[in-house]
């Protein structure tokens, strides 16, 4: 003996075409969302540990840093820290405050391009990605700026628009 599919009254009530897509519609917009979270995940950001003073100034720093960076909305990175800044997404400008005195300027690397903007300087080395990597030396605390490939006029640029900020909450 078959069993009788029932059709619940408010269905009914639609016209046949409509009973007909509703199905597909719902899954296609399931589909839709779900793929739209999957965008892609960007890298882990390392947060600094700075001790003593350097975090003081650090925190500073952070705490002052702008909504904006040059056209880009700030979207820091999640876990949260004091230490740690970011503007755009994939890819996106990060700042971080208190890092380790960086291995490369004691090596190969010591020699690179190291930029003066406003009387700060400002130690440069490519990365393998095309991005480029700025350390702000000779200060109270080594700050560092991680500008992506082509999203600047100049890769310098952020460190540069940077530098007030910098200069204001980490002494030299």
């Amino acid at each position: 003996m078959a069993r009788e599919l029932r059709v619940p009254k408010a269905l009914t009530a639609l016209p046949a075409p409509v009973r007909w897509l509703a199905l597909p519609v719902a899954l296609t917009c399931a589909i839709v969302v779900l793929v739209g979270s999957w965008g892609p995940a960007e890298p882990e950001v390392e947060a600094p540990r700075p001790g003593g003073k350097a975090a003081a100034y650090c925190r500073s720093l952070v705490a002052a840093l702008p909504a904006e960076l040059l056209g880009h909305a700030r979207k820091d990175p999640s876990p949260a820290s004091p230490y740690v800044a970011a503007w755009g997404s994939s890819p996106r400008t990060v700042l971080r405050c208190g890092i380790d005195r960086p291995e490369e300027l004691d090596g190969e690397h010591a020699k690179d391009l190291s930029p003066t903007v406003d009387d700060l300087t400002w130690w440069s080395q490519k990365l393998d990605d095309g991005s480029y990597r700025f350390v702000a030396t000779m200060r109270a605390a080594y700050v560092e700026v991680l500008s992506p490939p082509g999203v600047y006029g100049s890769p310098l640029d952020p460190a540069a628009a940077l530098t007030p900020l910098v200069k204001a909450n980490v002494p030299g």
